[in-house]
């Protein structure tokens, strides 16, 4: 029984979103978040301002949440991986959801969208959008990646009969 020869890989990256801010950054910065309330609302109390104190805490709550949220988008991932054939894309979810997408390699585009700054590949009348929670200057060089990815898989090859 013989296997087929797995396609040849032209292209492969795996996007994640960039934090800036380790977990042991965050919470160095809940903690000085809450020793500078302190610092000003027990004043407050002392002076009858008791609610200063609330809406300060309110801030702090807020601050956790937004921070925990944006780790949970960190979870997002995309995979892209050229081949002979196709283009794989491959999204998971913060929660762990799985879609994956395929584009005919022979006819794929990629495009630069300058007013929205967005990568679009697209193939055969189907398109996607590329690495949505990356800076703008990182869709671009990886649409500049892509493409010369998908020129040079183009380019012609020819074989000789000492390569045989």
């Amino acid at each position: 029984m013989t296997e087929a020869a797995a396609p040849a890989v032209h292209f492969s990256a795996t996007l994640v979103p960039h934090r800036s801010l380790s977990p042991q950054g965050f919470r160095w910065l809940i903690k000085g978040a809450i020793a500078a309330n302190l610092a000003i609302g027990l004043p407050m109390l002392a002076f009858g301002a008791w609610p200063v104190l609330g809406f300060m805490g309110l801030d702090i709550w807020l601050l956790w949440w937004l921070f925990k949220r944006s780790y949970l988008d960190a979870r997002r991932r995309e995979s892209l991986t050229l081949t002979d054939r196709e283009l794989a894309i491959e999204r998971v979810a913060p929660g762990g959801e799985r879609e994956r997408y395929s584009l005919d390699a022979y006819w794929l585009r990629v495009d630069w969208d300058d007013k929205e700054e967005r990568l679009i590949v697209a193939s055969r009348g189907n398109r996607a959008v590329i690495g949505r929670f990356l800076a703008p200057a990182e869709r671009r060089a990886l649409a500049e990646q892509l493409a010369a990815a998908l020129a040079a898989m183009r380019a012609p090859r020819y074989r000789h009969d000492w390569d045989l």
